[in-house]
């Protein structure tokens, strides 16, 4: 039997030890087993950081939890009867207890239809992947005492994703694990199992059993890695991104006039997603990278001079978005925000091929609102021509328009902008009551001043609405 319990005193897990000790302890008094599990085992394994800790008991998981919490002078669990399974809300690492068990499921659901409860072998069976299948006994009498009956860390040695049971079996019974293996892929760099991968392919459409709400959770997931086209890509390759997103799906295989992109659409948007993660850890940006061109495949046409064209394709991708955020079951922030940067991501483009004034600086500014810096990272990331000559040009435009928003004054003015001129006093000048005039009016105050005809003052906008005050009234 290895036992790792020199692993435990790395920097990333010394920090548990103590707790674990604890809960072995109390395994202990209450004689039953007890075994961190699945992902800190693996993590544990590879020197990465732990992020939470789960034990797995032969037994009461419930009362064990309760025991363990009380322990810890926390005294609260929140319990999940049906499966054995408890959390405790500890800060800053939570840990979940669950009883040892197997599950049935029915084939039109990965929601489990009977549940038994079973020992650390039958536990461990369950699992997805090999290399979460470990478990490690915090008992004190055989503290780190490694537990490996499908050979995990064999696998974990040589980077490779292979799961406990047949395959099929194994992504069958609960299909989310399909796109958990794409996840693992791009998350530790690791290849797919071939039995794997083709048994992803016979039966990716079941992933359609899935809910919304995971699934989306699972992508999400994919989009944090460090290089998400790897998980992207599996997604693809596997047929699964059918499912899960069809509109991305549409992109393979289309081609497009070479200026700045790659010439495939596709293959452009994975290297747009991986140029945002280097560039940023948001997730939102990196989702907008991977949606700003969604609408590419409904607008492409052939002009005989231009080659292909994609005229209104940010609009059209815009509208798409609306739909897709609600099939995804998106936030409605997180919609609002894909909206607005597919909205807007060729309008800094557009900014670097010319003359940039300082008027159409400021339209941005207030187009994009808070979200500007988001928009330039996205926009930085939208360059993945292999001409360097060309990527240092449009990089060279683009640090002078950054330039001209750098000024904090102009910056937080634009975030907020409004005319100087409220609408009472406008209908007080003017002789009106509230109306589409008025704002109308308001309006064309604005334009004055993005257009750098007046400054954003109370003093300018008024003398302004005095001298075209006839005209104004007269044009509404």
């Amino acid at each position: 039997m290895t036992n790792v319990k020199e692993l435990f005193r790395g920097e990333e897990s010394k920090a548990c030890l103590p707790l674990l000790k604890l809960a072995g302890e109390i395994a202990s008094s209450l004689d039953v087993e007890a075994y961190v599990v699945g992902g800190f085992v693996r993590d544990l394994m590879m020197g990465r950081p732990l992020n939470d800790i789960d034990i797995m008991v032969v037994g009461d998981g419930i009362a064990y939890a309760k025991k363990v919490s009380l322990a810890l002078g926390i005294g609260k669990v929140v319990p999940f009867e049906k499966f054995g399974t408890a959390i405790i809300p500890s800060q800053p690492i939570q840990i979940e207890i669950a009883s040892a068990r197997t599950e049935k499921y029915d084939d039109h659901s990965r929601k489990p239809s009977q549940i038994k409860y079973t020992d650390l072998k039958g536990d461990l069976v369950r699992r997805d992947f090999t290399i979460n299948a470990m478990a490690v006994d915090i008992r004190p009498d055989y503290f780190g005492e490694l537990h490996d009956p499908f050979e995990g860390i064999l696998d974990l040695s040589a980077q490779r994703l292979v799961t406990p049971l047949d395959p099929d079996d194994t992504f069958s019974e609960d299909p989310l694990r399909m796109m958990r293996a794409a996840y693992f892929a791009s998350k530790l760099g690791f290849n797919m199992d071939l039995e794997c991968f083709e048994s992803i392919q016979r039966q990716a459409k079941r992933i359609e059993i899935v809910s919304w709400e995971r699934k989306t959770t699972e992508l999400q997931k994919i989009l944090k890695t460090t290089k998400p086209s790897i998980g992207l890509n599996i997604l693809q390759k596997t047929g699964l991104m059918e499912y899960v997103f069809p509109e991305i799906d549409n992109m393979v295989g289309l081609d497009q006039t070479s200026e700045w992109h790659h010439k495939d659409i596709y293959t452009h948007t994975m290297q747009v997603v991986d140029n945002a993660a280097i560039l940023t850890d948001k997730m939102e940006i990196r989702f907008a990278a991977l949606v700003h061109d969604i609408a590419k495949p409904h607008t492409r046409r052939i002009d005989p001079k231009k080659g292909y064209t994609f005229h209104g394709h940010s609009e059209v991708g815009a509208r798409i978005l609306i739909k897709v955020a609600k099939r995804m079951k998106l936030s409605n922030e997180l919609r609002d925000y894909l909206v607005n940067l597919t909205l807007l991501h060729l309008r800094p483009i557009a900014l670097v091929k010319g003359e940039v004034t300082d008027s159409a600086v400021r339209r941005v500014m207030v187009a994009a609102g808070d979200r500007i810096d988001d928009l330039l990272i996205l926009c930085r990331a939208d360059i993945t021509t292999k001409n360097p000559n060309k990527v240092k040009r449009y990089l060279n435009n683009f640090q002078i328009v950054e330039s001209k928003m750098a000024n904090v004054h102009e910056r937080d003015a634009m975030r907020a902008f409004q005319s100087p001129i409220r609408g009472k006093e406008i209908m007080d000048i003017c002789g009106l009551t509230e109306g589409k005039v008025v704002g109308k009016i308001k309006m064309t105050i604005e334009e004055a001043i993005l257009d750098g005809e007046i400054e954003n003052t109370y003093q300018d906008a008024k003398s302004f609405l005095l001298k075209n005050k006839k005209s104004l009234l007269d044009n509404n």
